[in-house]
């Protein structure tokens, strides 16, 4: 059973429900195995929480 797992910043229902959609169509098509075996787990940080070069996220 596959477990992907997402970090991002936070992000709208929609887009998360698409997300999560496209993910587990990605491993069907590429497995050949049922949807439902798929889990896809969205970890959601902050933009204060994180940055890049040296620069938080949030500051940007």
């Amino acid at each position: 059973m596959p477990v992907v797992t997402v970090q991002q910043g936070p992000r709208s229902v929609e887009l998360k429900r698409e997300l999560v959609a496209r993910i587990t169509d990605a491993f069907v098509d590429a497995y050949k195995i049922p949807a439902d075996t798929v889990q896809v787990w969205i970890n959601e940080t902050p933009a204060d929480s994180w940055g890049s070069a040296g620069t938080l996220t949030a500051d940007k």
